[in-house]
């Protein structure tokens, strides 16, 4: 395994942010200045280092401190690879005093995905501030310097202190569990439904915060320092007009520990789907209702209940899938009440 370089304590005085760099397209070289879709061709994907090297002394007033983890795709990252940064960031803040706060680079497929797990993993007071980018540094109109300005100037401010886990993006600071990526190549691709962001980054450095984060409880915390510890499968099933339960038999067949089912609006699976969930029951599956909508909401109902199905509130299916790998990885025999309990209280 990769290990972490994490840069030794030093005595400039200034506050000290660790940007932990993880790929994407943030490390990613084009092949030309316009190569905004099909960069990652290029086969170029530079450490954090180099990067930092690249842009100058963009945060005169802190003392940047570049840890290496691993570069990663974000549609190539693993649940295993957000335990590993979790404690990479867990260890470092236990034993490095002196650092003030956290900004991962991070690509913007799945930076939602991390930055859910990471808040419900982690318990340190340093914030950490998660950003990418939808145009690498070597093209024209890049969000790269902004972004990394903007994440390292929220990692640094006293307001985001004990505040968990941010997204920066495009001026924007947002809450891990509403934020999704709503659009695949504008550079305001995320966005916080129906919620809006925490706040934003003005342009001199300062951060906004209008509202501040309500913080989960970190249930999963234990797993920082089991080593012994794994991640258990965890579905998604999308439901579609027709949709029979194939794909959900299949899963059972697979071995998954639990389904979230995507539902169609207000929060139903299609009717072809309804027997297989109820045989995904019978078998020890944990199953949880969502819906695909962007503003879905899927409370307690009597219908659930009566085929032993949880219901997902209103977690976008992706935010219930990590949720429930969490607590089932604390608790591979926890009972439905319980995991129902501890979704009522995200």
């Amino acid at each position: 395994m990769e290990k972490p370089n994490v840069a030794p304590e030093q005595s400039s005085g200034k506050p000290r942010i660790a940007v932990i760099g993880t790929g994407g397209t943030f490390a990613m070289y084009a092949r030309s200045q316009f190569d905004w879709v099909e960069y990652s061709e290029s086969g170029v994907v530079h450490p954090i280092e180099y990067l930092l090297n690249q842009m100058g002394e963009i945060a005169p007033d802190l003392e940047i401190v570049p840890i290496n983890f691993r570069s990663l795709g974000s549609v190539a990252i693993q649940p295993e690879d957000w335990l590993e940064l979790g404690r990479v960031i867990n260890k470092t803040a236990r034993q490095d005093s002196t650092i003030s706060g956290f900004v991962v680079t991070h690509g913007t497929a799945t930076m939602e995905e991390t930055a859910w797990f990471l808040q419900l993993l982690l318990d340190i007071d340093q914030p950490v501030v998660i950003t990418g980018a939808q145009r690498p540094a070597n093209t024209a109109g890049t969000d790269v310097p902004a972004n990394l300005r903007a994440a390292i100037a929220t990692a640094a401010s006293k307001k985001a202190q004990g505040q968990g886990v941010f997204i920066a993006m495009d001026g924007w600071v947002f809450d891990p569990r509403d934020v999704t990526k709503a659009s695949s190549f504008e550079l305001s691709a995320f966005e916080a439904t129906p919620f809006g962001p925490l706040g934003r980054i003005e342009p001199d450095g300062t951060l906004t915060m209008r509202r501040r984060p309500v913080l989960p409880g970190k249930f999963a915390q234990k797993l920082l320092d089991d080593e012994e510890a794994t991640i258990p499968r965890v579905d998604i099933v999308l439901s579609y007009a027709g949709a029979d339960g194939t794909l959900i038999d299949a899963l059972i067949s697979a071995g998954t520990k639990a389904i979230v089912s995507a539902g169609l609006v207000p929060g139903r699976p299609a009717s072809g789907e309804v027997p297989a969930y109820r045989r995904a029951v019978n078998s020890g599956v944990v199953v949880v209702q969502s819906s695909r909508a962007p503003r879905g909401c899927v409370p307690e109902q009597r219908f659930l209940k009566a085929d032993g199905i949880l219901a997902g509130g209103d977690l976008a299916p992706q935010k219930l899938r990590i949720a429930l790998m969490m607590a089932l990885a604390v608790n591979p025999e926890a009972e439905p009440e319980e995991i129902q309990k501890l979704l009522n209280s995200l």
